[in-house]
């Protein structure tokens, strides 16, 4: 079981010049209704300059929402968004590069082609376009893609050409809608290898997605959202280490297992398994102070490691939202 720490979303205090000079978006008291339901309620994140920041919630949360007031598609009913200090406008929109969940690529062009042309839109003339382009679809290896309709890609690669043609036109906001669906592990992870460049060259990225493995990978703070509401902020790291348990897992090497047996005896809380080597013994204990364990197995065997297992941001993910679902 997860402790019950929630973090919930408080009215943000004042910042001080430095943090506001840092901060790239920020989400001020933002509300957005429609009808009798309440998509989002007085709602505040601030996104600090080249950070990834994940955009976490159950389906109908309220993240697509917000999502869609940041790209200018729908206007909140009250509450703001400022880039830079600035309120959110058209000016910005140049500046923002989204990659919708659900994709759209017209599916009788020639692949290069069409990327040309969505390079054109955004502004850059064909001759830099198509070598901006070439660089990316060699760095994702689908340059013998180029003269291909899009029909004839795998879903895998039309995503992968979607998202070289979100970033082509070098903006320093990234809005990625779960980026990952549809990748097999190895194009996953160029997709990461991607993002967290794009974070080296001074992007700022949100990212949206159930994939609770990347936020783990990638993502330097988060907000998850639940019925509208922020129920919980910060920093990943910070996160997970609100939420310990005391997990401690615990390897020990002894000939003789029955030692290690009866001292596990002795405690409450402990779980004791084998592991693939007959002499090897694994022991998962809750305790902040296992130091007393340690030295009595020290004394029957060696130690062959030890580590704190803090909870998967799945494990709080669930816990947080089922906790504020009863609750109300």
């Amino acid at each position: 079981m997860l402790i019950a720490n929630s973090q919930a979303s408080q009215k943000p205090k004042a910042k001080s010049q430095k943090q506001q000079e840092m901060t790239k978006i920020s989400v001020n008291e933002v509300t957005k209704k429609y009808a009798d339901h309440t998509a989002l309620d007085r709602m505040c994140i601030d996104i600090q300059e080249q950070c990834i920041y994940g955009l976490l919630g159950p389906n109908g949360a309220g993240k697509t929402t917000l999502i869609r007031i940041l790209n200018q598609i729908t206007a909140p009913d009250s509450g703001e968004v400022l880039i830079n200090g600035e309120k959110l406008s058209q000016n910005h929109i140049a500046r923002i590069g989204y990659l919708p969940e659900e994709r759209g690529l017209y599916k009788k062009m020639k692949v290069g082609e069409q990327a040309i042309y969505l390079a054109e839109l955004k502004g850059i003339k064909k001759a830099e376009a198509k070598k901006r382009l070439m660089d990316w679809f060699e760095k994702f290896e689908i340059a013998s893609w180029w003269d291909k309709k899009v029909e004839e890609l795998s879903k895998g690669m039309q995503q992968k050409v979607q998202f070289i043609t979100t970033v082509i036109h070098e903006p320093d906001i990234l809005i990625f809608d779960e980026p990952f669906s549809g990748f097999d592990p190895i194009n996953a992870n160029l997709l990461k290898e991607a993002i967290l460049d794009l974070r080296e060259k001074g992007a700022t990225i949100l990212l949206s997605t159930h994939n609770m493995a990347s936020v783990e990978e990638l993502c330097d703070s988060i907000t998850l959202i639940n019925r509208g509401k922020s129920i919980l902020q910060g920093k990943v790291s910070d996160i997970k280490r609100q939420h310990d348990t005391h997990q401690r897992e615990i390897v020990v090497r002894c000939s003789d297992t029955l030692k290690v047996m009866n001292i596990a005896d002795t405690y409450n809380n402990i779980k004791v398994e084998s592991t693939d080597l007959p002499d090897e013994t694994k022991l998962t204990l809750f305790s902040e102070s296992p130091n007393e364990l340690l030295n009595q197995l020290l004394q029957v065997g060696q130690l062959v490691s030890f580590k704190e297992v803090l909870p998967s941001m799945n494990d709080i993910f669930i816990h947080e939202v089922q906790s504020q679902n009863q609750a109300s």
